[in-house]
């Protein structure tokens, strides 16, 4: 008989957005008919911009013809997709940044969740407790993360995030290989600012680790003095991978598209000292792995950069954090401890001392007919906290506030 990869069995329990929505199934199949406004997974909920969807059809049609088809493309994303995110993104704001330092994806949930294959199964892990769970549980699932011992796992170096800390993470006391760090962070909603970041860079750059810096929010950023890509501290390029979509920018949830960039310059080392570029590594899984994104997929990525499309972009992002206001007014009013919600779609909930956030949950849920995402499900330290998104519709969010203002 095969034997399985055993890793998998120090998962602990099953991923937590279908958890949730378990526990919403049971509750419904028990209360047929009733309504439930869900602001726990981070789904968009506006459509697609016009000048998204206009490219989208101009290049289904293009496909629909002889000289307009398109089968196989290039593995690491179109040109003229890789051009215009390192122009818009990157060399606009001052960062330099090659196109074929760019690979186009379908999300970044899959390209954090796969970078982890380049390194070896030895090197050692720091995560964010909280955090988003794919960075660990791909990690376990690799074989780095040792046993679970009193809801912590032996081998990963916990970057504890507390109220104490403000849910900033400090550098730790010892040598780590890779780093994961998220920022607008999900899923506390507080960002790294520059000179927090710098420290993170220096760093790595004295232990030779690597940052998985995953940016997949930076959009949402409105507070100009805060970085909004690691590249712009001096010294990133040597020791970052940036991780970045247009699930959230842009509303791609449903249609998939995202990229990674990895500099030149980022280097790791094989077991007899020989250097490597991360980016030929990561282009070689590539090839191997992946088809590429759909040519009409691509277009309509390459729309976020028009004109209208950047206008069209800017006005869902300040829909969204309209949304986020709404959510912190009317908590704030309650008398709520909170975080995030400026400069990052989701607002973290202090509970009140004593509260177990999934049996918040469940309260949440039953009293209010709201779903939100307790804090336990991203890690020991997410325990007493509880995370709201700003993703649903005005209306919506609107409503679910005067029903925690009424029943909670």
């Amino acid at each position: 008989m095969a034997l399985m990869n055993e890793n998998y069995l120090n998962l602990a329990g099953s991923y937590l957005f279908a958890e949730i929505n378990r526990k919403v199934g049971a509750y419904l199949k028990s209360n047929p008919g009733a309504d439930i406004i869900r602001l726990g997974i981070g789904d968009v909920t506006q459509p697609l911009a016009p000048a998204v969807v206009e490219a989208m059809v101009s290049a289904s049609r293009e496909m629909g013809s002889k000289d307009g088809f398109h089968g196989y493309g290039p593995e690491q994303g179109y040109e003229f997709l890789r051009s215009a995110i390192a122009e818009y993104d990157y060399r606009k704001r001052g960062i330099a940044v090659a196109d074929d330092e760019i690979f186009v994806s379908d999300g970044s949930k899959s390209d954090v969740a796969n970078f982890q294959e380049l390194f070896s199964g030895d090197c050692s892990v720091a995560i964010t407790d909280p955090v988003y769970p794919v960075y660990l549980d791909t990690n376990i699932m690799a074989g780095r993360s040792g046993v679970m011992n009193n809801g912590r796992y032996e081998k990963i170096v916990y970057l504890k995030c507390t109220a104490e800390n403000g849910f900033i993470p400090a550098i730790p006391d010892c040598h780590v290989d890779m780093i994961y760090l998220c920022s607008p962070n999900n899923p506390t909603g507080t960002v790294l600012n520059r000179e927090q970041l710098t420290r993170w860079v220096e760093y790595a750059l004295a232990e030779k680790a690597v940052i998985l810096f995953d940016s997949a929010y930076e959009a949402y950023i409105a507070d100009a003095d805060l970085p909004r890509s690691i590249y712009e501290i001096p010294g990133a390029e040597k020791v970052a991978v940036e991780f970045r979509s247009f699930s959230k920018t842009a509303g791609f949830t449903g249609t998939r598209c995202a990229y990674t960039v990895i500099p030149h310059t980022v280097m790791v080392s094989d077991g007899n000292g020989g250097l490597h570029e991360l980016n030929q590594l990561w282009l070689r899984r590539q090839t191997t792995k992946f088809n590429g994104v759909p040519y009409v997929i691509q277009r309509a990525a390459a729309a976020v950069y028009s004109d209208e499309g950047r206008r069209q972009i800017k006005e869902q992002v300040a829909y969204y954090m309209e949304n986020a206001a709404i959510i912190r007014n009317g908590l704030e009013s309650m008398g709520w401890e909170l975080y995030g919600g400026k400069n990052a779609p989701y607002i973290w909930l202090k509970l009140p001392e004593g509260e177990l956030s999934m049996n918040f949950f469940d309260r949440l849920l039953t009293k209010a007919g709201v779903v939100g995402t307790p804090g336990v499900g991203f890690g020991p330290c997410g325990e007493g906290c509880f995370r709201l998104t700003a993703f649903g519709e005005r209306n919506r969010t609107i409503e679910a506030i005067e029903r925690i203002k009424l029943n909670m």
